[in-house]
């Protein structure tokens, strides 16, 4: 079997087929399915046997006629193509850490009829440690994949399993990997990190440690996730 699945003949056909009528000559969306399916495959990481972690977040990089040509269709065009890179991943046993997403952006460098592509590996959260609401009085939050989490007493913990009070789809994270401790309130507050020995440990501010403390900007990264401490008020 060639690089290319069934799943993108059928794009092609479906798809495709439209779209050449409609802009020939112009960049093709089975070019973009093309071309994103080449960069699973580039930027595979093996899991365990027959299993590899794959990018889930993409932008596709268009010339100004290219962009104001495809943008409209945009919708049905990344649904589709959506579609069909699932499909391609689970032929070759790839996994997604998250939901797919892709972006399209206008680049004036670009010339009509070529494009570029850059991705990376979004964790998916899948709980959040307290209601949305306590954001209003939380003198720190830490944010996680642009979803923010107020940094209130006692604190949780992050993980990837499930008696984790934050989970994170992420293979690079342990099961229970990481404690935020909070104390006091207002100017008292106090917010450490504390590494529940994890097999990758905790990256704060480009610094292994095994606890530390965490203010306003500390960035924390664990496994391929990455972490930042902040004030609401102040972003």
């Amino acid at each position: 079997m060639g690089i290319f699945s069934s799943a993108e003949k059928k794009l092609e056909s479906a798809v495709g087929g439209v779209f050449a009528r409609a802009f020939k000559g112009d960049v093709q969306p089975v070019e973009i399915t093309h071309k994103l399916c080449k960069e699973l495959d580039n930027k595979a990481q093996i899991l365990a046997r027959d299993k590899r972690l794959v990018p889930n977040n993409f932008l596709v990089s268009l010339s100004k006629h290219d962009y104001a040509r495809l943008f409209p269709y945009s919708k049905t065009m990344t649904a589709e193509i959506t579609a069909d890179l699932r499909e391609y991943a689970a032929e070759h046993e790839y996994i997604f850490n998250g939901p797919i997403s892709i972006q399209l952006e206008e680049r004036p460098d670009l010339p009509v009829g070529r494009f570029a592509v850059s991705s990376d590996t979004v964790a998916e959260v899948n709980q959040a440690p307290a209601a949305l609401g306590t954001l209003r009085t939380a003198n720190l939050v830490v944010e996680v994949n642009g979803v923010r989490h107020p940094l209130t007493p006692p604190g949780f913990t992050v993980g990837r399993g499930a008696d984790a009070d934050l989970r994170i789809n992420d293979p690079g994270i342990s099961r229970t990997h990481a404690q935020f401790v909070v104390t006091g309130t207002g100017a008292s507050l106090r917010v450490k990190i504390l590494d529940l020995h994890s097999t990758n440990g905790i990256l704060v501010d480009g610094r292994k440690v095994t606890e530390a403390e965490l203010g306003d900007g500390s960035r924390i990264d664990i496994g391929k996730t990455q972490m930042l401490v902040y004030a609401p008020s102040g972003g």
